[in-house]
């Protein structure tokens, strides 16, 4: 009962952490549960899948696909607070603009956002715009649950081979730092794949791109900095996300 209890503990944290909504603070979400949240960060992606989804679809009955399009974005934007998007900016401000590991970091920690973060945002998110509104209707739904589950389950995973690039010190993402492995690591894996249910099969193709892209990343991130940061995790889950809308609409699912 106590396992059961700290499992559900965990789940609002990671609730807590890695979107907006609101949870009572009665659930009493403690340090030791944040270190385990990181097992649900696809079933939090899927969460926030199925609002945008669902925004999507009152959208589409009244604006054109793009606007539509649009819609489902703002809302993943607004359910995480940005959180990702930060993250993606922030590394494109560091790894654009630092030569040393300590300088890489030091950028990524500054709040301020960079020539190379602004070109960064507009990129990843003005293509994903245009993706969503080229893939056809009766596919979008389900594409942006699967597209926030996988993303977050790849990012998760860098978690398990490398290690936590920042010293000592303040940080935001410290608290949920663990190496994933066991159990947790096989549900992680298990919830990012679960939503391809929902799609054609020719989505796997989208899965075998995000292997392809989670090798290059963990071997850029350990060659740069020796491991990852938190704004490393939300760059991978950007570029996952991007690149499971683009190899869809490029295999014609």
């Amino acid at each position: 009962m106590n396992a059961l209890r700290n499992e559900l503990r965990t789940l609002a944290g990671a609730v807590l952490f890695f979107t907006r909504l609101p949870l009572p603070a009665r659930l009493g979400v403690e340090a030791a549960d944040l270190r385990r949240a990181i097992t649900y960060f696809p079933l939090c992606g899927a969460l926030v899948g199925g609002f945008a989804a669902l925004d999507w679809w009152l959208a589409s009955l009244v604006f054109p696909a793009a606007v539509a399009a649009g819609v489902a974005l703002v809302v993943g934007v607004v359910f995480t607070g940005a959180m990702h998007e930060d993250g993606w900016a922030d590394v494109c401000d560091g790894f654009g603009g630092g030569h040393t590991k300590e300088r890489i970091l030091e950028i990524m920690k500054d709040s301020h956002v960079g020539a190379y973060g602004v070109i960064g945002l507009v990129l990843v998110l003005g293509l994903k715009w245009q993706t969503l509104a080229a893939l056809p209707g009766a596919l979008v739904p389900a594409t942006l649950v699967a597209g926030q589950t996988l993303s977050r389950g790849m990012a998760a995973t860098l978690m398990a081979t490398l290690d936590y690039a920042r010293p000592e010190g303040p940080s935001k993402a410290r608290a949920l730092v663990v190496r994933l492995g066991g159990w947790r690591l096989l549900f992680v894996l298990a919830t990012a794949l679960a939503p391809l249910a929902l799609l054609p099969w020719r989505a796997w193709w989208a899965v075998a791109a995000l292997v392809v892209v989670r090798v290059v990343l963990a071997r850029w991130f350990r060659s740069r900095i020796g491991g990852y940061t938190g704004d490393c995790l939300g760059a991978a889950q950007q570029l996952g996300e991007l690149t499971f809308y683009l190899v869809l609409a490029g295999v014609g699912a």
